[in-house]
């Protein structure tokens, strides 16, 4: 039985439960991480915690618990539920924190009242559902008519809960004819921003280019990727893009923790360069993989054909 880590002490599961008068449930008052590993260690754990503490003083969370308690804290979960994973399997940890319960519910808690941390471990291969044939034939792009909320209105470099709007992109998404559709969503400037979880790259003339981090999310994995562009000597730009810039692209993908890297071959049907995945996406997958020292293709393929007869409806960020 997995357990969970929750303020202080490991419970079940399926005990882990927050009280309705927690922040969270009242306003999305709520910050968190995502990490995965590779080959069971940890990728990026630190930089996790580093953006997820930043998140907490931008809101003003007041948590006790330091940097180095909370990595513990996040080995300490592995180490309790690994005799619950498979050899294949890798952990995906899931950090909560919350304000905890509103003020005017202290009586309920004594007067005591303190934020809400809880830290779960559960397989990987749960989040990367279906992602396995992507590699294959790529994302169809789709711009919504959901916006992403700039800055000035809700910093988005704050990775919280309050996810209403990553949710309505998914739905209008749904709601166009064909496969693997995945939301692009363009600023209120009509810049493209990010997807509903995921940062978006292009390739033009052997170089990359990605939104400026002014209404976007900055990812994890969007700051891997420059560290193996540096590597291969492959030019960046952080810019303002268009959607002209994405139909004229040579190339295009989406990045994010769970699925590392996967094309995107087309923008509402219509092809992006030949309608396949292109050759600096290939050197960036391989020296990923090779750095982690793992095949991330072949990975998520191989959790594909062990949950193949498990079905998910419905959008889901």
């Amino acid at each position: 039985m997995r357990v969970v880590y929750y303020n202080g002490k490991f419970v079940p599961e399926s005990d882990a439960k927050i009280s309705i008068f927690d922040s969270a449930l009242m306003f999305g008052d709520m910050v968190f991480e995502m990490t995965r590993s590779f080959q069971k260690k940890q990728f990026k754990l630190k930089e996790h915690i580093d953006r997820l503490y930043a998140s907490m003083e931008h809101v003003k969370i007041p948590l006790e618990i330091s940097k180095q308690e909370m990595e513990e804290i996040c080995y300490k979960t592995i180490e309790k539920n690994e005799p619950e994973f498979l050899n294949t399997d890798e952990h995906r940890l899931m950090i909560n924190v919350s304000r905890g319960p509103l003020s005017i519910y202290s009586e309920i808690f004594n007067h005591k009242l303190e934020p809400t941390v809880i830290v779960a471990d559960f397989p990987l291969k749960w989040t990367v559902q279906g992602m396995g044939k992507l590699f294959d034939v790529g994302i169809n792009a789709i711009i919504p008519k959901q916006r992403a909320i700039p800055e000035e209105l809700l910093d988005p470099k704050v990775k919280n809960r309050s996810r209403l709007h990553y949710m309505m992109a998914n739905i209008q998404t749904s709601e166009f004819p064909g496969e693997n559709n995945w939301p692009l969503l363009l600023d209120p400037d009509n810049f493209v921003a990010e997807g509903s979880g995921d940062n978006f790259f292009l390739i033009k003339n052997n170089e990359l280019f990605t939104p400026e981090p002014r209404n976007i999310l900055v990812g994890i994995s969007r700051n891997y990727i420059f560290e193996l562009a540096t590597s291969l000597d492959i030019p960046y730009h952080e810019t303002n893009l268009l959607v002209s810039d994405v139909e004229n692209a040579d190339e295009a993908f989406m990045t994010a923790t769970p699925f590392c890297m996967l094309p995107v071959t087309s923008i509402h049907g219509e092809k992006i360069g030949n309608g396949k995945r292109g050759p600096i996406f290939e050197r960036l997958l391989k020296q990923w993989s090779t750095n982690v020292g793992i095949n991330i293709e072949s990975q998520i393929k191989d959790f594909n054909k062990e949950l193949e007869n498990v079905k998910n409806s419905g959008p889901s960020p």
